[in-house]
């Protein structure tokens, strides 16, 4: 099987190429040379929504062409775009933009259309792909775990390890988890900052209150958050510091970028998140979450300039700012 990049991306040019006939996704899968379930199931990963719906969107996008700029009736741009049925287009027509064909050709409606999914090159990460930011409300979200010291020199390396061993040792002791296979690990910043974090590999409870001996509760606030996501071709245990060193650059890329809308919280507690049930035998997904806010002019916001500030994953930043506290700065 083709890594996730190259799969990904021939299904997508083969739906643009066949936008003009009936295509499903069985169609696309044997074209790549994988099960349907499998495609369907990494489509979904990846983009967040299903395959056959992104077909469908792509194809009514494609049929306004033919709907306001010539005189061809509803049935025939029905068959010309491989709908099996006058009534299935116009259903699906309704659903996707509000509105019939014909009233789009009387009404003069403007309409929202789905633009084409791309990949990139920057998506590229080993043998997966990594995605983001979208922007999501977070609510609070409660969690039992176990509270780990985590020095920056280490942590690519440390947190996958003492993820794995909570897993392995302490999930099953907390008894109000809610399901079974969702994993949290939680990042936070002591005050005053030092050399290290405080990491929590942990799993979402309903309340607190009934915390296991030696294991630690805490709360992540509501806050509107940066999501962004991770495809592997492989199981959550095989993430190395290798690869959370790549995605925590990825994320920093976000972070420098002077052109985007929001700006990522400095020193606020963030995580990621596994559903083990997200794992189909051959590729699985991890989310990150980081608090982030909508950027306003810089001069009403901060008092120095961008540069001076750190990135939300700069261990650089934690070792100077403890010096400089330490020399009087």
């Amino acid at each position: 099987m083709s890594d996730a990049y190259t799969l990904l991306k021939g299904v997508l040019a083969e739906v643009e190429k066949n936008l003009k006939r009936r295509i499903t996704a069985a169609d696309l899968a044997g074209v790549a040379a994988v099960s349907s379930v499998h495609l369907q199931r990494l489509f979904r990963m990846a983009f967040e929504r299903p395959i056959a719906g992104y077909i469908r969107s792509r194809k009514l996008a494609a049929s306004l062409e033919d709907l306001v700029k010539t005189d061809l009736r509803i049935i025939d741009i029905a068959m010309e775009y491989g709908f099996e049925y006058e009534q299935s287009y116009i259903r699906a027509f309704k659903r996707e933009y509000g509105v019939t064909p014909n009233e789009m050709r009387t009404a003069g409606h403007i309409v929202k259309i789905a633009p084409p999914l791309q990949l990139v090159e920057k998506n590229k990460m080993g043998d997966g792909l990594f995605f983001g930011p979208e922007f999501v409300m977070v609510p609070d979200l409660h969690l039992t775990g176990r509270l780990c010291e985590v020095p920056f020199a280490i942590s690519e390396e440390m947190a996958p390890r003492v993820a794995k061993e909570f897993w392995k040792q302490d999930r099953g002791k907390i008894t109000n988890r809610l399901g079974d296979d969702v994993y949290i690990g939680l990042t936070r910043f002591p005050r005053p900052l030092t050399d290290f974090s405080y990491y929590m590999p942990s799993v979402p409870v309903a309340k607190h209150g009934d915390c296991p001996p030696g294991l630690h509760e805490d709360t992540f606030a509501a806050s509107l958050c940066a999501k962004f996501h991770y495809i592997g071709k492989h199981h959550y245990f095989d993430i190395n510091a290798d690869l959370a060193k790549d995605m925590y650059e990825a994320i920093n890329a976000y972070r420098q970028d002077e052109n985007a809308k929001y700006s990522l919280v400095l020193g606020n507690p963030y995580f990621e998140r596994i559903c083990e049930g997200d794992f189909d035998g051959i590729f699985c997904k991890m989310e990150w979450f980081t608090p982030a806010f909508e950027k306003k002019p810089k001069n009403l916001v901060f008092d120095k300039p961008l540069s001076r500030l750190p990135t939300v994953f700069d261990k650089s930043f934690f070792i100077r700012a403890k010096s400089e506290r330490e020399d009087g700065f």
